[in-house]
Formats: structure tokens, sequence, C-alpha cells
């Protein structure tokens, strides 16, 4: 088959071209440099593009699968939220404090995705310290979403999920720790995941203000993508001790179908008193309606959660972090920081122990609760995001089903399952009447990331994957075939594939 990088191939459509030999990795990435060159103006996505580094990484790659050795990721490009480290390349979290700084080493899911074959092609733009709803930094400026340029990609992994849309990278890696992976890739129509918590390890980086709810998860446009990357990143390393035990779990990722069929249940507010768009809610229901006609069995339950359980009341603990690790230089420099970060700071400083303690009991309430109720369902399904994209301009939609609402309104359904430690996952379901993307999330209980991925798998058969954006923005991109010489089937001596 050939690969038409601008219809959004698939990165296993690119590893089974480059491991059979009907495309090279080099071939791959100087079509991708061509696209991202034409395309990443308009979005503002890929923040740090090095093409000479890129390609001398593909002919790494090359020589290596040259020598006999495959990888299961051969030849696909990635590319690395902001926020995160690859090794000598600027790393800023979108913010003024770190414009000078290089990483001195790979995080270890960088090191893992290049140890796999993938090519590292650049850094994405992310809100800075990965502390807000949209992707708009002092460093960087505004990503925008290729469904409609006027409107955001959500945030904070808002550069990765333009960048996936629009078919500049198939795989990215981002980080989750309120919804920052799942959000924009649901109002982008692509796939996002938070993993369990641990399932992961990350070790080497900027600390995290979120107090352990950070995770770093996979972007793609396809289930069978973000779980192929998952299972190259995931496991147990010494270096940091949350991993440990998480072997069983990995090796899991990528297993058959379940032998009997989970309990799924769907929750259209997950019993939360939140405003939700009337459009969001017709789109969700529609497709799960459509998931019952093809034989799924679905119930509908909402999770019991403890009184206060919003994320207002858990809030405290990331803007403790940011005061905790920026404080001191937000007082001697404010104007190094956003108004909206300078807004969380400010709030972070005035926290007494007391307001930190009383997040963590209910965090620790809403762990228990969310644990009870997965003791009697498998799987659970809700939107991703009540809301499709609003404007570049805007931190939040000021409304949402004609109800005024906070800046983080758009928030409501992903934090508390980051709180809790489980697997998440944002797949597309479809438009709104706006025509912008919608997404479903599917979460299970602790660890069980290999289920949500099947059931996952299955839903994106029923629903089918989501087209490319449409609109006068792409047009005239390069066409882009590579390959076409290689059937499924086909293999190479030697690939761990």
């Amino acid at each position: 088959m050939a690969i038409e990088l601008d219809d959004g191939c698939s990165a296993l459509d690119i590893h089974r071209e480059v491991r059979c030999g009907a495309a090279s990795a080099l071939e791959i990435i100087t079509k991708l440099a061509d696209r991202v060159a034409e395309l990443n103006p308009a979005l503002n996505a890929i923040v740090g593009f090095d093409s000479a580094a890129a390609f001398e990484e593909a002919r790494r790659v090359d020589r290596s699968i040259a020598s006999g050795n495959v990888g299961p990721l051969a030849g696909v490009p990635f590319t690395v939220k902001d926020c995160l480290w690859v090794e000598g390349k600027r790393a800023t979290q979108g913010s003024l404090l770190f414009r000078d700084l290089i990483a001195p080493r790979d995080a270890i899911a960088v090191e893992r995705l290049r140890t796999a074959g993938a090519v590292f092609i650049g850094m994405t733009n992310c809100s800075e310290f990965a502390c807000k709803g949209v992707t708009d930094d002092l460093m960087y400026g505004i990503t925008r979403n290729p469904w409609n340029l006027e409107r955001t990609s959500g945030g904070s992994s808002g550069g990765a999920a333009s960048a996936v849309a629009a078919g500049l990278s198939p795989l990215a890696v981002c980080t989750d720790s309120g919804g920052s992976t799942r959000r924009p890739a649901a109002m982008t129509g692509v796939v996002g995941m938070k993993p369990s918590a641990g399932l992961v390890p990350h070790a080497a980086g900027f600390e995290e203000p979120a107090f352990g709810n950070g995770v770093i998860g996979p972007m793609a446009r396809t289930v069978a993508d973000v779980e192929a990357m998952l299972k190259v990143i995931a496991g147990a390393d010494a270096r940091d001790p949350s991993s440990s035990g998480m072997g069983e779990a990995a090796a899991r990722l990528g297993s058959n179908s379940p032998a009997k069929a989970p309990r799924i249940a769907c929750s259209e507010r997950l019993g939360l008193e939140r405003a939700s768009d009337l459009a969001v809610a017709a789109a969700v229901g529609g497709a799960v309606e459509k998931l019952r006609k093809a034989g799924m069995t679905i119930g509908d339950a909402d999770p019991k959660w403890p009184p206060g359980s919003n994320e207002a009341a858990l809030m405290p603990l990331q803007q403790a972090g940011l005061a905790a690790l920026y404080g001191s230089r937000f007082r001697q420099e404010p104007d190094l920081f956003a108004p909206d970060i300078a807004v969380q700071i400010e709030a972070g400083l005035r926290l007494s122990g007391a307001d930190v303690a009383r997040a963590l009991l209910l965090r620790e309430q809403v762990t228990r609760s969310l644990a009870a109720f997965f003791a009697e369902i498998d799987i659970l399904l809700c939107p991703t995001v009540p809301v499709t994209a609003w404007p570049v301009a805007e931190l939040g939609p000021a409304e949402i089903d004609g109800q005024t609402v906070s800046t983080r309104a758009h928030a409501a359904f992903t934090p508390l399952f980051n709180h809790a430690g489980v697997p998440a996952c944002s797949i597309p379901c479809g438009t709104a009447a706006d025509g912008l993307p919608v997404g479903l999330q599917i979460v299970g209980s602790r660890l069980a990331d290999a289920l949500v991925l099947s059931v996952g798998r299955r839903i994106e058969e029923i629903l089918g994957r989501m087209p490319m954006p449409p609109g006068a923005w792409r047009k005239g991109a390069h066409g882009s075939t590579i390959g076409g010489k290689c059937d499924k089937g086909s293999e190479v001596h030697g690939s761990s594939a």
C-alpha cells in the first residue's frame, strides 16, 4: 500500500512500510519536513523543528534497520511536548524563565521511543508550566486548531494535538495533569491517553507542580497507534520509584479482547452538576446509541463522589505547587509570568497548610469512591469536554449551554481521574452542530489500561476513524505518497516488532 502523509496515515502504517523496505525513515522525514514547513506556520504547533537533526536521526534508524535491528516503531516520527526533556534541545515549559535551558538528557519515554526506532522531529507548544486549558504562552504564542484557525486547540498539550490532527506527526509525547492530553485530543479529533499513574516512568525533567497528578501519555490518530506507543514507553524503571511493579500492567498492553464482555456504563455528566453543551451531549449520546446497536451492552450509571468533589476544591494542589516552585521568582520579576499563571501563583501564596491538607484528604476520598464504583463497573463512558473548541483569544468559554461559567468549566470531566490515578482515553466520536470534533472518554480502574484500550479499539471500529480536518488552510500541501510495495503480512528477519 502507498502511504499518504496528507491523509493522516497511521504510525503503524509508516512502520510497516519501513519494516518491509518499501520506504526509508529518511524518505518519510524528508516528506514530513516539507509538510511541516508548509502547514505549521498557520498552526504554530511545532515550536522546535530541526530538519537537519531529524534527517540525521532518520539516517541512524536506517542504518540500524540495514543491520537487522528493526525496532517496534522503526521509522515513525514523533514530537515531544515542550515541558519534557529531549537531550540537547531547548525545553521551556512555555515560560520565559526557561528560554535558555538546554535539556541535559532525554526523558525516559523519549529514550525508549528512540530505542524502539522512532524518529524525534521537534518540540510542540504547550501552555505555561502546562497549567492551563489553552495553548498560548509568552514564549511562543498561540497554537491554533486545524479544524478552525480561529479556535483553540486546547491545553496544555495543544501543540501536540494540532500537529497530530494536521498530519504533521503521527505520534506525540504529551503530559496530562488534569486533562491536558485528553481535552486537546477531543477538541482536534484525535486520540489521547492518560495512563494509570506510574505506568510510564518519568524521572528526568521539570518538577511537576500538580503533586503527583501528572503523567506522560501518548497521542495519535488511532487507538492502535496510541497502544503501540504506550507499550514502548510503559513499564518499570529504577530511576522512577513510582513505576515500581508496573511490568505486569505494561505487559498486558496490546493483548486480545477480554475473555468476557466488560461491564460498561455511560454517564452523561459524571454525576456532577456541571454545564454541558447540548450539541456535545447529542454527539456523545448518538455515538453510544450506535455502539448499542452494534451489540455492545452499555448501561447507565454515575460515579458517587464525596461531597464537594470538584476541580475548584482540588485546585489548591496545583496552586500551592506553582507557588512553591516559582513564587519567589514571581515576587522578583512578575512580568515574566502570564497574567493567568500569576493569578494561580498568587492564590497558592495565600494558601495555608490546612488548605492543602484538605485538598489532599478530598483526593483520597475521590480515589476510594471511584474504586468502589469500578468494583461494580469495568468501563465508564462519558464526554471528554462539555463544549467544542472556543475562540483562541479566550482562556475558556464564557458560556456553556446558555449558562455563564468560569473559565475552567470546560475541564469538568477530566481532572478527577487524574486525582484517582486511573487510566482514561479520549477518542473522537463525531462532530457537533458547529462542525468541530467531540471526544468520548473511556475510563477504567487503576492499571486497567489494556482493557481501556481494548474497548477503545472496538469503539473506533464501530464509529470509524475521524477524517482529516477540512479547510482551505491546508490546500496545496505537498503530495506525500511513500512506499506502496508492502502488504500487511510482510516481515523482516530480525525484527522485534
